[in-house]
């Protein structure tokens, strides 16, 4: 059996590299789509606009509606065709990236991505998570390639609010244990279209879990000081590069299908979907029978960067057992990736799962 492994085209990490986009984006196109939250924009703009007008490319501004929906993405594919663009850049969080990228994917331009926080290893994929107008995840949008160049600015991601890089720790922390599980198992992984992981990208994945345990609380304490330092440098790049590297080549199991089960509770919309994801792995990991200590190595982690263990932590302070069985019920619908393991999964066994997953994360033993 055939294995892949994907990446992305080009990625650029390093204090500064926004500044450096025109001459990556030369090589691509001359008229540019630069879509980003207003936050994102006002971060990036000068330098962007700056550097894109030095190498001799047009931009069009436009700031992203908010969500990852099938609205948005028309409205900004429509937007292009009527202004002759032949690039998408996209600026911002996970959500602004994943819709620039289904942008390109649909008109079949070519995508750079620039990340301004490390919430997530959206900038790399070639997958977009599409979400209904009420914020509840509506499908994955599996991509013809993955981003033609990643730009990821160091000193940008410093500014940018600490809590975002402790939800990409969560969402990074998942690469390494679900990549496992279908290392064990064995199974196709529908993001590489339909084959089992690359050695390769399981062993990335474990770096990326290795970078995280011993950098993780020294990067956030240099994001709490709006400092980059090798701990930072080392953090982001596990979280945007290696995490996506993992994940996609590797494969995706329980942690974010536990994520997907979770956002049936308006609850926990307001929180990052790293924060949900890291809630994910440790109910993934009690559901699959992991070793004691390596849950407990885990949790440990989880309390020292400020990552949710407890279903209160995600705002569901008082759970009711027809609630959670709803989410694992929609944890278990057909076609998410949680039925990777190497072992029948059932609603029933999540739902046990994420009540002790709650129980060992509510306690104060380490």
């Amino acid at each position: 059996m055939t294995r892949i492994l994907i990446a992305p085209n080009k990625y650029v990490q390093g204090s500064g590299a926004t500044g450096e986009i025109g001459q990556h984006a030369s090589l691509l196109g001359k008229r540019a789509l630069v879509t980003g939250g207003k936050r994102a924009l006002k971060a990036t703009r000068n330098a962007i606009e700056s550097s894109l007008g030095a190498a001799d490319i047009s931009t069009l501004v436009e700031v992203f509606g908010g969500e990852c929906t099938q609205t948005e993405i028309r409205r900004l594919a429509t937007l292009c065709s009527g202004q002759n663009i032949d690039l998408i850049i996209a600026v911002g969080g996970g959500k602004v990236i994943d819709t620039g990228k289904a942008v390109a994917h649909d008109l079949e331009l070519p995508v750079i991505t620039i990340p301004t926080t490390a919430a997530s290893n959206a900038a790399c994929s070639a997958v977009s998570v599409v979400y209904t107008e009420a914020g509840i995840v509506e499908s994955y949008k599996l991509l013809r390639s993955n981003p033609n160049c990643v730009v990821v600015d160091t000193e940008v991601i410093a500014h940018s609010p600490v809590e975002t890089l402790v939800a990409g720790m969560g969402d990074a922390l998942a690469a390494y244990w679900e990549a496992d599980t279908c290392y064990r198992s064995y199974k196709p992984n529908a993001l590489t279209g339909g084959t089992p992981p690359t050695e390769l990208a399981y062993r990335l994945s474990r770096l990326c879990y290795e970078i995280l345990l011993s950098s993780g609380l020294e990067a956030k304490f240099a994001m709490a000081r709006k400092v980059v330092t090798p701990a930072l440098e080392k953090v982001i790049e596990a979280i945007i590069l290696l995490s996506a590297l993992g994940f996609e080549s590797g494969g995706l199991a329980g942690s974010h299908s536990v994520h997907n089960g979770l956002l049936v509770l308006p609850q926990t919309h307001p929180f990052y979907h790293g924060e949900r994801v890291s809630f994910g792995v440790l109910t993934q990991m009690v559901m699959e029978g992991r070793p004691r200590e390596q849950v407990r190595e885990v949790l440990n982690f989880c309390r020292s960067v400020g990552l949710p263990t407890n279903l209160t932590e995600l705002g569901i302070s008082d759970p009711s057992a027809e609630d959670i069985m709803k989410v694992a019920e929609t944890a278990v619908a057909p076609g998410e990736t949680i039925h990777a393991s190497w072992f029948p999964i059932k609603a029933d066994a999540v739902y046990g799962a994420i009540w002790t997953a709650h129980a060992l994360g509510s306690t104060t033993e380490s």
